[in-house]
């Protein structure tokens, strides 16, 4: 019995991209219910008069919800969620609906979307109009404060159901939007306090529940592993996010929060120097409390002190781009900028008493308990920042180079003396015009304070205040000048990294890869991590880095092919010289000759698969299993497209890395590197993507493709990234493969390389015997069959067979058996630079099922 197949045209399936504008129209088609709630929102916000102003009285009292309405008309539960309260609200409402409500809705249905909509909405609002009924009856402070507010918001629901939507999404955006919405609601509710973000936050934990309940996976509430650079982003984002609290409760000048210190000192109603003199006396001494208020309350005015007080921001939001990018720098900054706040965090609190309008009266038992709590709040939330920064340390390992942080150093120093000498020098000079009377050591006081925010040290004191114009303009213009200085500096620092020290020998390797190739694996050279050594006429390179004092070259020498004997030997001499002993790692037999001429040994390490993509025909029984996968996805309107990550649309970027973020949460055990690429070597200019696209438009699986060179002209290319969407087609991966060797055939490309397969050994050919085991074969055996459960090598390496490849063995050479466990130590290291004791963990516990 013979199979029959259809004919077999040979033909790359092609297709496009659609552009971001196609898939924004694509998605609003599919999100009527978010249409038609910002449609309502517009109608109710008309008929209403929200339009155009803020709700009236009557609108209130009959539609929203709050303690003196919803115990009356509990219907108030449900129309606060459909009228907005004001214009503003009203614009953030509809972006809400079309944005945040359509993507849940595009996860999880329509109906399933106003289930979720209404469920967290009413929930929400309900238990906190519950809470702020029994905690005024109980006195305390918040709910006493808002106790009478009526609320409409359609945010609340928004909110709910877009968080019970990341139980239907992947890992990425799962993770990403639960953890900045809960950030961002939070910091609302420290810094600003109204109801609505209260009820948005019950939503929200609503919602975090309800998706488990819809999805019926309770693994949803589970936090999974992220990558590095997805772990960056995460607390990139919190550390952003938490900063802008200042400036939330700046605009809103609340009572109602532990958060809203320094709120209080940019009065509407400014105070005047002339005024205060005439009505306190002349020293700060003899000062009463309205004066001592007025004086805190002027010192902090001008616009060099309304800047000055948002440096914290600044130098958060500055934090939150170095840690982005991976800066250890930014991760010191950080806690700094937090420890700062902790140690500040008592005087914050005495600017806040002096200068807002305190009841006096007698303090209850449950005011001082409630005083502590708020108390343990202001700290809990920095603290809560500096731990997370230290838990995650070594996801910001990267280093600007040792001149350039002296460099950074003297700015900074240079810049605070030099601006300190000079106001303390104008501030001597005129010293008889500040007010209260100052000392030489009251000057020199305020002169440290000039580079303090206003609301960390407002009232300690000296509190003096200068008379002259030069004086005054000076107490202004250094802060800010300072940290101006300070942070564009920052920026520059953390703009280098070592390899930038280097940029010109990476240019030149990457010149000669171009000119020699240095094979089928001689592109990894240029990824990060490597360092550069050149021959003396410098048409040589090898790409290397040392760990433990092992040197571990990356693949063979990139070098004209009659000088590999002379390179090797001469990288060998400068190892020497420098104490490291050479390993040539994944070289490929041509140059194991010149390792047997110096005495060296070598092993293998894996076997290379090569698919000659001249004249290839995916016909006959070998090319079963891939010609099917080919012909299925043809039949189920799969495409390809072959393209650089520069051309891609923002949400093909978007749905790489979701797929490859997905990957890595379903992993317990760590990423690997050295000679595996991750998302970071997909940017490259040089490096090509096939990409396969459902009927649908969606990603279905993603493929990398280095360039392998000769005499400047790509004549092949390597496979480095492979991933699959979750459901996506069976076979994708055979499907996108065959599909790109038919490419690179169409171009005129010699060969398709799956890369090394490690710890394999190829099929051993008609009438050939196996070698006789030796010591170091059988412990490479005993380590694929142990690593196997991890990792797969086995697997990957009879996938890689359906190809009908060619086997090339890549082996490592090294000069010395007795350094052997301190190069597989390093080796090991090279593929696991970063293991945290949790990935330690899974790692043993998976190896030994």
């Amino acid at each position: 019995m013979t199979d029959i197949e259809p004919d077999v045209t040979d033909v790359e399936p092609k297709g496009r991209l659609r552009s971001t504008g196609e898939a924004f129209a694509a998605f609003v088609r599919r999100v009527p219910f978010s249409i038609a709630l910002a449609v309502v929102l517009v109608v109710t916000a008309i008929v209403t008069g929200t339009a155009v102003g803020t709700a009236s009285d009557a609108t209130t009292h009959l539609w929203a919800t709050g303690v003196t309405t919803t115990f009356v008309a509990p219907w108030t539960v449900v129309t606060a969620l459909f009228i907005p309260f004001d214009p503003f609200q009203l614009a953030f409402g509809i972006v809400g609906a079309v944005l945040l409500l359509g993507v849940a809705e595009r996860r999880m249905g329509t109906w399933r979307a106003i289930l979720a909509f209404v469920v967290t909405g009413v929930l929400g609002v309900a238990l906190g109009t519950l809470l702020q009924w029994v905690g005024s009856l109980a006195g305390e402070w918040w709910a006493a404060g808002t106790a009478a507010d009526l609320t409409l918001d359609p945010l609340t629901g928004i909110v709910g159901a877009l968080i019970t939507s990341t139980a239907f999404m992947g890992v990425l955006w799962r993770r990403r939007i639960r953890v900045v919405t809960f950030a961002a609601i939070l910091v609302f509710v420290l810094y600003d306090g109204d109801s609505s973000n209260v009820y948005r936050l019950i939503a929200a934990i609503t919602g975090y529940f309800l998706g488990a309940i819809l999805t019926g996976d309770a693994s949803t509430l589970r936090a999974r592993r992220s990558s590095h650079a997805e772990t960056r982003t995460l607390v990139a984002a919190v550390v952003a996010v938490t900063a802008i609290g200042p400036i939330v409760a700046l605009v809103n000048r609340t009572e109602l929060t532990p958060f809203s210190f320094g709120s209080y000192m940019f009065d509407d109603d400014p105070v005047d120097l002339d005024v205060l003199i005439s009505q306190c006396k002349a020293t700060a001494a003899a000062l009463g409390e309205d004066c001592l208020k007025q004086l805190a309350i002027l010192s902090s005015q001008g616009f060099g002190m309304f800047l000055l007080s948002f440096v914290p921001v600044l130098l958060l939001l500055l934090a939150a781009w170095g840690l982005r990018i991976g800066r250890r720098f930014a991760r010191w900054l950080a806690i700094a900028v937090n420890v700062a706040i902790i140690v500040f965090a008592r005087t914050a609190l005495d600017v806040t008493i002096t200068t807002a309008d305190v009841e006096n009266g007698t303090w209850t038992v449950f005011d001082i308990g409630e005083l502590i709590v708020w108390g343990l709040a202001v700290l809990a939330l920095p603290i809560g920042i500096i731990v997370m920064l230290v838990v995650t340390r070594r996801h910001f390992q990267i280093r600007a180079p040792r001149p350039a942080f002296v460099r950074f150093v003297v700015t900074v120093v240079g810049s605070f003396l030099v601006l300190a000498t000079v106001y303390y020098a104008v501030g001597l000079a005129t010293i008889g015009e500040y007010w209260p009377a100052a000392s030489q050591a009251d000057l020199l006081v305020d002169t440290l304070k000039r580079f303090v925010p206003p609301h960390f040290l407002a009232v300690v004191d000296p509190i003096v205040l200068p008379g002259h114009d030069l004086t005054s303009v000076m107490y202004q213009v250094v802060g800010p000048l300072f940290w101006a200085i300070f942070i564009v500096a920052a920026v520059v620092l953390m703009r280098q990294t070592r390899s930038e020290m280097g940029f010109a020998d990476r240019l030149r390797a990457r010149a000669l890869i171009r000119r020699h190739g240095g094979g089928t694996l001689g592109f990894m050279a240029t990824w990060p991590d490597n360092v550069y050594w050149f021959s003396e006429d410098r048409d040589a390179v090898v790409a290397y880095r040392v760990i433990n004092g092992i040197a571990i070259t990356m693949s063979d020498p990139i070098c004209p092919p009659d000088a590999a004997g002379r390179v090797i030997r001469e990288f060998a001499a400068f190892c020497d010289a420098n104490s490291w002993v050479p390993v040539f790692y994944s070289v490929h037999p041509e140059v194991l000759p010149v390792f047997e001429e110096l005495g060296w040994q070598y092993m293998s390490v894996g076997e290379e698969t090569l698919v000659r993509t001249t004249g290839l025909e995916l016909t006959g029984k070998p090319w079963q299993k891939v010609r099917q996968a080919l012909n299925r996805g043809i039949k189920e309107g799969m495409t390809t497209v072959w393209t650089t990550w520069d051309e891609l649309p923002l949400a093909t970027v978007a749905e790489i890395n979701a797929i490859s973020e997905e990957w890595v949460a379903e992993k317990e055990l760590p990423e690997m590197g050295f000679t595996l690429g991750g998302m970071a070597e997909l940017k490259d200019r040089d490096v090509r993507l096939m990409l396969a696209v459902g009927p649908d438009g969606r990603m279905q699986a993603v493929t990398s493709w280095l360039p392998v060179y000769r005499d400047g002209e790509v004549v092949g290319w390597t496979i480095d990234f492979m991933r699959r969407a979750d459901g996506s087609m069976n076979g994708i991966m055979e499907f996108l493969i065959a599909s790109a060797a038919l490419h690179m055939k169409e171009e005129g490309a010699e060969v398709l390389s799956l890369s090394g397969a490690p710890l394999a050994t190829k099929p051993l050919a008609t009438g050939e015997e196996a070698p006789q085991p030796t010591a170091m074969t059988r412990l490479l055996d005993f380590l694929a069959k142990t690593l196997e459960p991890a990792y797969g090598f086995s697997s990957l390496f009879r996938f890689k067979a359906k190809f009908n490849p060619e086997y090339e063995t890549i082996s490592m050479a090294y000069p010395d058996p007795l350094a052997l466990p301190t190069i597989g130590l390093a080796i090991g290291k090279a593929y696991l630079p970063e293991v945290s004791p949790k990935e330690a963990v899974a790692l043993v516990r998976t190896l030994t099922r």
